[in-house]
C-alpha cells in the first residue's frame, strides 16, 4: 500500500478540487445560514440621524450647570419640532432625534424637574449620550464582507443598514448513501448480524447545519447492481457521501464501482486516527467522499474532510476545520504513525477551556462519542500529551 497521506496534505487536495457554486438574491429574513456571494453595503448612515441614547433632555452643553425652561418633546419616530436654542431643553426618548442646535443629552435621573422647567446641577460634557449620525456604519460601507456566513447578529446589521437582500451562494447538494447488508432502519426488528444503521442520520445532520440541503438516500445491501444505480443517483448531487464499502474486504464495492462511473479518485487513505480508509474521488464537479463504515470514524471524517468542503462550496472564506485551544484533564497517548482525534466533554475554567477524554475511543462507539463535545488533535508522535498540557480541539457540531 501506499504511504498515507498527512491530515493536512489531504485536507489541502480537497481544497483544491472546488470551485464555489453559483448565487442568487436571498431575501435578508431568510438569509440565516447562507454564505454572501459579495460584499453587502449599507443603503443608508446607521444611524440614519443624530439620536439619543437615553432618556432625558436635549441641550447644549454651554448652558450647563443650569435651570432650562422645556420648549419641546421629542419622541422616537418623529422629527424634532423645532431647532433648540441657546438656553433651551427639549425632552427626549431613547432613539428620538437630537433636534439642531442640541449638542449631548443628560438622562432624565440627573435632573430635576420643576413644573416646564429642568435644573441641571452638573455640567454636561459635548456630545454625552447622542449617537452620532453614522456612527455604526456610514452608507456604501461593507456591512457584511463577501465569504461571511450569515448568523443573527450579521441578519440583524444586513436588515438595519437597510438592506433588502443579498446574493448567496447556492446550498451545495448533498446525497447520503450508508451500504451494507447488514443495515436495518431504526424501529424494525433486528435479525442475527444485523445493526442499525446510524450513519445516514449522523452525516446529515452534521452537514445540514455546514447549510446543505441533504437527499437521504436508501441504505443498500452488498449488491453491485443496487450499489451502481444508487451511486448513479448520488452522482446527480453537488456532493455525494457514502459510508462504508471503501476498504479492501470482499464485500466493499464503493471505490471499484466509483472508477467505473467516472469518477476521478484524488487519495484513498489517510494518516488520521479514526479515519484512515477515506477515499476521496471527483466526476466533473461532483465531490465525492467514501467514508468509512464505522460510526465515529465517519463522524471523524466528516468533520475533518466533508464539512470544510461543504462550506468551501459556498464561498466561506475560511471553510475549516477551524481549531480552538484548550487544556487536557487527562493524559492522552499519542499514535506514532497517525495523527488522532480524541473525543471528548468540554469544561470551563478560570484558565479557559479544560478538555476530558470520554472513555472508550474505538470507532465503533457511538454512543460514548454521543457525549463528546469536541474532538482533541493528538499529532502523530511518541509518547503521551500529559494532563494539563495546551491543544488545540474542533468542536463538535
Amino acid at each position: 500500500m501506499a504511504e498515507l497521506l498527512s491530515l493536512a496534505e489531504a485536507q489541502a487536495r480537497v481544497l483544491e478540487q472546488i470551485a464555489p457554486l453559483d448565487g442568487g438574491r436571498v431575501a435578508v429574513a431568510d438569509a440565516a445560514g447562507r454564505v454572501l456571494a459579495e460584499d453587502a453595503r449599507a443603503v443608508v448612515d446607521l444611524p440614519p440621524f443624530p439620536s439619543s441614547a437615553m432618556d432625558g433632555f436635549a441641550v447644549r452643553a454651554e448652558d450647563t450647570p443650569g435651570r432650562l425652561p422645556v420648549v419641546g418633546r421629542v419622541a422616537a419616530g418623529v422629527p424634532a419640532p423645532r431647532a433648540l436654542e441657546a438656553g433651551e431643553a427639549m425632552a427626549i426618548a431613547t432613539g428620538g432625534v437630537v433636534p439642531d442646535g442640541a449638542d449631548s443629552v443628560i438622562p432624565i435621573e440627573y435632573v430635576v424637574e420643576h413644573d416646564n422647567d429642568v435644573e441641571i446641577r452638573g455640567t454636561v460634557v459635548q456630545g454625552d449620550n447622542v449617537r452620532p449620525r453614522g456612527g455604526d456604519v456610514q452608507a456604501g460601507d461593507v456591512v457584511v464582507p463577501r465569504g461571511a456566513r450569515l448568523g443573527a447578529a450579521q441578519v440583524g446589521a444586513l436588515a438595519a443598514a437597510g438592506i433588502a437582500d443579498v446574493l448567496c451562494a447556492r446550498r451545495p447538494r448533498v446525497a447520503i448513501l450508508a451500504t451494507g447488508t447488514e443495515l436495518r432502519r431504526p424501529g424494525e426488528t433486528l435479525g442475527p448480524g444485523e445493526v442499525y444503521e446510524a450513519n445516514g442520520a449522523l452525516l446529515a445532520a452534521a452537514l445540514a447545519t455546514a447549510g446543505a440541503d441533504i437527499e437521504a438516500l436508501p441504505a443498500v445491501a452488498d449488491d453491485k447492481a443496487a450499489h451502481r444505480s444508487a451511486l448513479e443517483r448520488g452522482l446527480n448531487a453537488d456532493v455525494l457521501v457514502t459510508s462504508g464499502g471503501v476498504s479492501v474486504g470482499p464485500h466493499d464495492l464503493v471505490r471499484g464501482l466509483l472508477r467505473e462511473l467516472d469518477v476521478r479518485e484524488v487519495f484513498w487513505g489517510v494518516a488520521v486516527k479514526p479515519g484512515k480508509p477515506v477515499a476521496f474521488g471527483v466526476r466533473e464537479r461532483t465531490l465525492v467522499f467514501g467514508l468509512p463504515g464505522n460510526p465515529v470514524s465517519s463522524l471523524v471524517a466528516c468533520e475533518l474532510f466533508v464539512r470544510p468542503a461543504v462550506l468551501a462550496l459556498q464561498g466561506v472564506a475560511e471553510p475549516g476545520p477551524v481549531y480552538q485551544e484548550g487544556r487536557l484533564a487527562a493524559a492522552v497517548r499519542r499514535n506514532e504513525q497517525r495523527d488522532q482525534l480524541v473525543r471528548a466533554r468540554l469544561h470551563s475554567s478560570d484558565d479557559g477551556v479544560v478538555l476530558e477524554p470520554v472513555t472508550g475511543q474505538e470507532s465503533h462507539m457511538i454512543v460514548r462519542a454521543a457525549g463528546a463535545a469536541a474532538l482533541v488533535l493528538a499529532p502523530r508522535g511518541k509518547g503521551e500529551l500529559a494532563a494539563g498540557e495546551r491543544v488545540r480541539y474542533l468542536p463538535l457540531a
